[in-house]
């Protein structure tokens, strides 16, 4: 299949690239950046018009969008929350419009979207569970609709509301173990809240198996099948790199010192990827000390 990403140069893109090249497919990446990256051919955008690359839809069996700023971004002014906005809404939009346009439009579309679409507190959620009205949760409804059109144009649209994945370099792991490596790992505020996570592998796999699968469309929660708090989180990452586990982080503090952002860390609502498994996907890392032991050795 001629396969084309819209935001393929970060480590979800790299990750995806190097499998379906290996599974011989041939990978085409929507870019701003350099012209060859890792065995996939690189077109030229500017995330802001169709001009020059709109044709290349014609060539193309699946399109995937998973372009946005990073929410890690700090601090969460307004023009950042802007930029959060308009990196989603903006590159779905427009590949909408090309797939609409095009004279051979692609079978499939997949659409990234954020496991905070159910909000940050409430009982366990999934897929049927309704969109919360706090700002991820509002940035993720909108990050859905902007390619919501190609539900009538005959191409198979599936959307994966993804929690934070879990690699080795580039990921949340990377800020949730460097405490616990320098020895004052402990929760952050209560530690309650919900910490979701899902092993690069897994997204990965779960992205291709929903591909594959021809009954497969519209939501589905790439999250791990086990619900883990961020005090069981942070108290595993200390277990596997043999670190103590002692130190809290008071709330208020954090709050005060991270503002808006500090949701991320210190609110979160319990999810299940209820129409995954449903669906027969069968996770490699379904349990969080697998998959820590498997990112940190």
């Amino acid at each position: 299949m001629n396969i084309l990403i819209a935001g393929g140069s970060g480590f979800l893109g790299t990750a995806l690239t190097k499998s379906f090249v290996n599974d011989g497919h041939k990978v085409f990446i929507l870019t701003r950046g350099a012209k060859k990256i890792q065995n996939a051919e690189a077109i030229q955008w500017d995330a802001k018009t169709t001009n020059g690359w709109e044709h290349r839809i014609n060539e193309m069996d699946v399109v995937i969008h998973i372009t946005g700023k990073s929410l890690s971004t700090f601090p969460w002014t307004r023009a950042t929350k802007q930029s959060f906005l308009d990196s989603r809404l903006i590159p779905g939009l427009l590949l909408a419009s090309a797939i609409e346009a095009s004279g051979k439009r692609p079978s499939i579309f997949v659409q990234s979207s954020g496991i905070n679409y159910y909000g940050l507190n409430g009982s366990l959620a999934d897929e049927s569970t309704p969109p919360a009205d706090d700002f991820l949760a509002q940035l993720a409804v909108q990050w859905e609709n902007a390619t919501k059109s190609l539900d009538n144009l005959g191409v198979r649209r599936i959307i994966t509301r993804s929690a934070p994945v879990l690699d080795k370099k580039g990921s949340l792991l990377d800020l949730m173990s460097l405490p616990i490596k320098l020895f004052f790992g402990g929760p952050f505020g209560s530690g309650k809240q919900a910490f979701p996570w899902i092993h690069i592998q897994d997204w990965v796999g779960a992205v291709k198996f929903l591909i594959a699968n021809e009954n497969a469309r519209g939501a589905y929660n790439l999250i791990a099948p086990t619900q883990t708090s961020n005090a069981e989180f942070n108290q595993t990452i200390a277990k596997v790199l043999h670190r103590p586990y002692w130190f809290p982080y008071p709330e208020f503090l954090m709050r005060n010192i991270l503002g808006e952002m500090s949701v991320l860390i210190l609110d979160g609502r319990f999810s299940q990827p209820k129409r995954l498994l449903e669906a027969g996907y069968q996770y490699q890392f379904p349990s969080l000390k697998e998959a820590l032991e498997d990112l940190m050795s």
